[in-house]
């Protein structure tokens, strides 16, 4: 009696955990995390995901988000949507919400009160169209970052620089110990960002504000543009012999002491984390170039097409409330090297980079990212500009400058 019992017992266990497994929804999740840093950081939404009895199926498209993004809108607008799909700050979705392809999420971040938490309000409006919210921000992603390699540096027999200025000037001392000094690979969106934080730093915020958020063409084509083209000019000499495609190439360059510097986001410090490297032994930060110290609030937020399928669109908002969730966004954003977007976090634990960019939002030094401020057409049309600009130096700091005054005269 007993063994029948046992099996009984078994037997129903085992069929209560096949319709457990039955009952599990699926959800495919489309974005451009490829990197160690970034592979680390995406599988702690996958395993959180997981834990709520759904599958995580990852979708990671490899390449920067400008090869991705077509790829996922072609996806959507073709019949062929995915669950949940990343896009970053801003307007790149903004079609598509237009033509009603996207969830709704106005209900649950009303329920669960998005707007006390998520800081900057901007990343929430950078959501917003008509009064709805169509994604979930996840992080904070600033470009405004010089990141440094300590022992190239001591290779040299230079100090490691504190700012900009300095930067520059030890610049020839790493070029005779056979280091590159500023570390930058071969993709467009690379040599844009690069441009966009030089601009930054040496121009100010006001000039980028006028030329990014007013559209000025007449900043754009003013003398202090042009001091920041001329920099942009002396710059493009020593990023010569990268000879790297992918940014976590140029950040190894970096970490293994190759290159002296690179100009990138944080989201770089995922790489360092993975390579073991330590903030302020093995490698160090300068936001804002050690000049204007600003944190831009890019980043990346997920959008959810819509499905005819009732038990998708549940997992859908599942997955929407766990990536706003307070133990998600610790474990995610320490793993990506990101900031978080909700202010009331606990984060301990964070390295000394990360502590620098939290005192500076704290301190409210926060200008939007360009993708929340351009078009993605005038978006393209610079990158196109800067990676003519910084691949060849036959184009003129002058010639340079007056294309990307046209650009932003005309820019929508």
């Amino acid at each position: 009696m007993k063994t029948f019992t046992k099996k009984l017992l078994g037997t129903m266990a085992f069929s209560a955990l096949m319709a457990g497994s039955a009952m599990a929804t699926e959800c495919e999740v489309t974005h451009w995390w490829t990197s160690g840093g970034e592979a680390a950081a995406v599988a702690e939404f996958a395993k959180a995901f997981d834990a709520t009895g759904n599958k995580w199926v990852d979708g990671a498209i490899a390449g920067s988000g400008g090869v991705a993004r077509p790829i996922m809108i072609g996806r959507i607008t073709g019949g062929d949507p995915m669950c949940a799909t990343q896009f970053n700050h801003g307007r790149q979705a903004e079609e598509l919400v237009e033509a009603g392809l996207m969830q709704d999420l106005t209900e649950l971040a009303e329920k669960e009160g998005w707007r006390d938490v998520v800081h900057p309000s901007s990343l929430l409006d950078s959501c917003t169209l008509d009064g709805r919210i169509y994604c979930v921000p996840v992080n904070i992603h600033s470009w405004q970052w010089l990141w440094l390699s300590r022992q190239a540096f001591e290779d040299a027999g230079v100090d490691v620089p504190t700012n900009w200025d300095e930067f520059v000037a030890a610049a020839p001392a790493l070029q005779a110990a056979g280091k590159i000094p500023l570390a930058m690979g071969n993709q467009a969106w690379q040599a844009s960002g690069a441009f966009g934080v030089i601009t930054v730093a040496l121009g100010g915020i006001d000039l980028w504000t006028k030329i990014n958020v007013d559209k000025d063409g007449d900043a754009a084509a003013g003398p202090e543009m042009a001091k920041v083209f001329n920099a942009a000019a002396a710059a493009r000499e020593f990023r010569k012999n990268s000879n790297v495609q992918d940014w976590n190439q140029a950040t190894n360059l970096v970490i293994t002491g190759k290159a002296g510097g690179q100009i990138m986001g944080d989201w770089a410090q995922g790489e360092f984390q993975v390579a073991g490297q330590v903030a302020g032994e093995d490698y160090e930060c300068l936001p804002g170039l050690g000049v204007n110290q600003v944190i831009s609030t890019g980043g990346d937020a997920f959008y959810f097409p819509k499905l005819d399928d009732p038990e998708k669109t549940k997992a859908q908002l599942e997955l929407a409330s766990l990536m706003l969730s307070k133990p998600v966004q610790v474990n995610f954003n320490l793993k990506k090297g990101s900031l978080p977007v909700r202010g009331d976090v606990d984060l301990a634990a964070a390295n000394d980079c990360m502590k620098k960019g939290l005192a500076i939002l704290a301190d409210g030094n926060i200008l939007p990212d360009g993708n929340q401020t351009l078009s993605p057409d005038t978006t393209g049309q610079i990158e196109d500009l800067m990676t003519e600009f910084w691949s060849d130096d036959s184009i003129t700091a002058e010639d340079a400058q007056a294309r990307y005054a046209e650009i932003i005269a005309n820019a929508d």
